[in-house]
């Protein structure tokens, strides 16, 4: 089971994590959760090791559950502006900013982030495997990015968002390839040599 907190004191902690980060469409989604402090729930876990049905069902728990929750987006213009790191870090950033309670610390997914004003963070590595608030946070973050997609699929349903959401499976390169970008496409990554198939 995961842990419930990091601190050994209570204090508000709000965990944080991303999605989307290595697609080659789509923009890149972040959440943010805060959960009571004797919470418990043990199908919590990264969203990358959950079935897409039971990060439907933990979804609907965490946002009925949690003291405070709220997922952010940045577009693929602006990802192509600025960089795919920096971009989730600004969706985290703007997840924070709009909970409806302050947090007294961040738990954060991964090695990086760019910190946020007066408010201390941890960085973990596979954090969403350890702490439940960034575990609610990855299923959010992956569940609300994963419904833009489907919705998106029903305008462009040629590049298949429905089943890749936006990442460089083979199919959806070919059809880059057959059909050329979207404005949804991330033009970043073709000048960063992502592209090999198709252009």
């Amino acid at each position: 089971m995961l842990k419930i907190r990091f601190s050994k004191t209570y204090i508000i902690e709000a965990g944080c994590d991303e999605a989307g980060r290595g697609c080659l469409a789509g923009p890149v989604f972040a959440a943010a959760v805060i959960l009571p402090e004797d919470y418990r729930n043990p199908g919590l876990n990264d969203s990358k090791k959950l079935t897409a049905r039971h990060r439907e069902v933990l979804r609907r728990q965490i946002e009925t559950d949690a003291l405070a929750w709220q997922v952010a987006s940045v577009s693929p213009g602006e990802i192509d502006k600025i960089n795919i790191l920096r971009a989730s870090f600004l969706a985290m950033h703007k997840a924070i900013l709009g909970l409806s309670i302050t947090p007294s610390l961040l738990l954060i997914d991964g090695n990086r982030f760019s910190p946020f004003p007066e408010i201390p963070h941890h960085c973990i590595i596979k954090g969403d495997s350890i702490y439940m608030s960034i575990a609610a946070a990855s299923i959010l973050a992956k569940t609300h990015r994963d419904k833009f997609m489907l919705d998106l699929h029903k305008a462009y349903p040629e590049y298949g968002w429905n089943q890749n959401k936006g990442y460089p499976t083979e199919a959806h390169r070919k059809a880059i390839a057959a059909s050329g970008l979207t404005p949804w496409h991330r033009v970043s990554f073709r000048m960063q040599g992502q592209f090999k198939l198709g252009f």
